[in-house]
């Protein structure tokens, strides 16, 4: 799907090879690019060291999880499957702990959502899961890489951790990874014209992977079919905000996912709505609107920033995606958006954002607000993380 984001990847495996091995965290919205890394680091070790596991899949029953990550894994066990979920929670703790790869070696984990083993936390004696899984890679003697898309929630569990676990923040796209992804759609142009094209993209992209793609495909079909504008990432990106487009679609499963994982539906959806009208809004602002009282309120805003839907900055609160604020100005509403709807809300929001022409360099457009750390608003950096931007 991306490009390999080589840096990033050494990154990684620098933290794994370091004596003792320090366990990579890799944090970032939906669409960020974490199951790509980890399918690149297993393709690095190879496949009879590394086990790449969905938790988000598996994360069923205790005992199902564990016979489903036991019966495609590479290494060589012996595991009974038990019976019920206490002994079963234990038996995939130690499997993760001492599995070994051939010839001794200490095993490579890569587990793509770790935080969704809290499903687990619904059965009896098993309150504690996540810590109990947090404790147990850190006494092992093997090797992992952990993914998740709820950064505050992860950032949450970890604080009182030691420092083998190494957040790292999921890097936008740059302009030169952009150039990458456009692939024959800039190499068309001359340089100049390729290189306005992948910053006019990466910048509408806000440099989210998933995004950069879906407008890179959509420019490619655009080309392919003769159609005008082949170069125009403004009526692409217009086209994949319409009800049926790729990135409509994208913006509907991270809403309502998120959604989903946190408490209050229907009040979350009514403060999405009214930052989605008007963002930079403070707590005492967004309660008038809504007509619910502060307290109440801030209880909200709190839910919606433990699923990284909203960012705080300066006690102002906005759209951690912005791309996800136009969907939302567009499709929750009583009826699907026109043709005009979409030219005028995509051109309200790539106006500000184009690059100009004189512009030149490859940096990477300014990311939106992101929200502060969980553990740095708690006081002094006392937990141990080590934390890489």
């Amino acid at each position: 799907m991306l490009t390999p984001r080589t840096s990033l990847v050494r990154r990684v495996t620098a933290a794994l090879d370091a004596s003792p091995s320090r366990i990579p965290v890799l944090l970032g919205g939906c669409g960020s690019g974490r199951t790509t890394v980890l399918r690149q680091l297993r393709d690095r070790f190879g496949r009879t060291a590394a086990q790449h596991i969905d938790v988000e899949r598996i994360a069923t029953t205790p005992e199902r999880f564990l016979r489903a990550a036991v019966a495609q894994t590479p290494f060589p066990t012996s595991a009974a499957l038990p019976v019920g979920a206490r002994p079963a929670l234990e038996a995939t703790l130690e499997f993760f702990s001492q599995a070994k790869a051939p010839g001794g070696e200490p095993a490579v984990f890569l587990l793509d959502e770790f935080l969704e083993l809290r499903t687990f936390e619904s059965f009896p004696g098993l309150r504690r899961v996540l810590h109990e899984f947090i404790g147990a890679l850190n006494a092992s003697g093997n090797r992992f890489v952990l993914t998740s898309r709820y950064t505050a929630r992860a950032l949450r569990l970890l604080r009182d951790h030691s420092s083998r676990f190494e957040v790292i923040q999921m890097p936008a796209l740059t302009t030169e990874d952009t150039l990458d992804i456009l692939g024959p759609i800039g190499s068309a142009d001359e340089a100049g014209d390729a290189d306005f094209l992948a910053r006019t993209v990466v910048a509408l992209a806000d440099g989210r992977p998933c995004y950069v793609r879906a407008l890179a495909d959509e420019l490619q079909a655009i080309r392919e079919h003769g159609g005008p504008g082949g170069g125009d990432a403004i009526s692409a990106l217009a086209s994949l905000l319409a009800p049926e487009g790729r990135i409509a679609q994208q913006c509907f499963f991270c809403y309502e996912l998120r959604l989903h994982r946190a408490r209050g539906y229907g009040a979350l959806k009514a403060i999405l709505e009214i930052l989605a009208d008007e963002e930079g809004l403070t707590l005492t602002e967004i309660s008038h609107r809504l007509q619910r009282t502060p307290g109440s309120t801030k209880d909200y805003l709190s839910w919606l920033e433990d699923v990284d839907l909203v960012a705080s900055r300066q006690k102002r609160y906005s759209f951690s995606d912005a791309l996800l604020r136009v969907w939302v100005r567009l499709h929750c509403r009583a009826t699907a958006p026109t043709e005009d709807d979409l030219a005028r809300e995509v051109h309200r929001y790539a106006l500000p954002r184009l690059p100009h022409t004189s512009d030149s360099g490859s940096t990477p457009p300014t990311p939106a607000p992101q929200p502060e750390p969980a553990f740095a608003m708690a006081g002094p950096p006392s937990s141990g993380i080590i934390e890489i931007d």
